[in-house]
């Protein structure tokens, strides 16, 4: 390899074991404080990506983030947010991770190290031209994603990554890189740390700009929120209240009725502010 992971050098700190908690907390903090100064960086790169996510997804595609290890399991939980958040389908935002369902919880031997499933998972959901694939690693090297972003390409459809590590394959592969040097880990080598807080930063940017270009949002409501517990009908009453100024009672039952706030707000011919 030509290139220098940094995810993989020496941590900036030694003799951990004999840091007491106060100074490992305060420690693993300093680190963590570099992350958002990092993400910073790659604002331009985030931002292209999300343009042809945006553009993608009105021409009705699909968002796919494909990942092993840490890297999948974050992607998952980005795309599971979505429908309940946004009140989209289940099938707009799809998170893949090597050595399938099973690998969410435990770890999956070799499967990162396949060149073949990538491509495969994406053909269980019969991939076409107007989705968009986005590889997640860390390192920039893992095979399962690297593989099928490859093949994506080949195929015209368009790609993306989040990675920590400029000039790695991943890097090179994807059209709309997001290069996120966070530098080397409180651990050496525990990408779950700097690597994964700025890949969640980055997936929380990438899924919450994309939804509100896609009209998802209004003023800053999640009008088109699932209702699926007490918690969330409450916070739909309360934007009925103070958007429509409606007493309480009236707006629950009007949002169950209707089923979202937005379908309440065009019921009554309402513009949120």
């Amino acid at each position: 390899m030509d290139f220098i992971k940094t995810t993989e050098q020496d941590s900036l700190y030694n003799n951990l074991e004999q840091q007491s908690a106060m100074e490992l907390l305060q420690n693993i903090n300093q680190e963590d404080q570099k992350v958002a100064l990092a993400v910073q960086k790659a604002l331009p790169q985030i931002e292209a990506l999300v343009n042809i996510i945006a553009s993608k997804l009105k021409q009705g595609g699909r968002l796919f983030y494909m990942g092993a290890g840490t890297s999948g399991r974050l992607g998952i939980l980005d795309a599971s947010e979505c429908p309940p958040t946004f009140g989209v389908h289940h099938d707009l935002v799809i998170g893949l991770i090597a050595g399938g369902d099973t690998a969410i919880r435990k770890a999956v031997e070799n499967a990162e190290d396949n060149t073949l499933q990538g491509w495969k998972d994406l053909q269980a959901y019969h991939i076409q031209n107007n989705d968009v694939v986005i590889g997640i690693a860390a390192s920039g090297t893992t095979p399962y994603v690297i593989a099928a972003l490859e093949k994506c390409k080949q195929h015209q459809i368009a790609t993306g990554c989040i990675t920590m590590n400029a000039q790695s394959p991943l890097h090179q592969t994807a059209d709309y890189p997001v290069v996120v040097t966070v530098g080397p880990e409180f651990i050496t080598g525990s990408s779950r740390m700097k690597a994964g807080t700025a890949q969640k930063m980055v997936l929380n940017m990438i899924s919450t700009s994309t939804m509100i270009l896609l009209g998802k949002v209004k003023g800053n409501k999640m009008v088109d929120m699932q209702l699926s517990n007490e918690k969330l009908i409450d916070r739909g009453t309360k934007m009925l209240v103070k958007e429509a100024q409606l007493p309480y009672n009236q707006a629950k039952k009007l949002l169950l009725q209707h089923g979202s706030v937005r379908n309440v707000l065009t019921f009554l011919n309402y513009e949120t502010k």
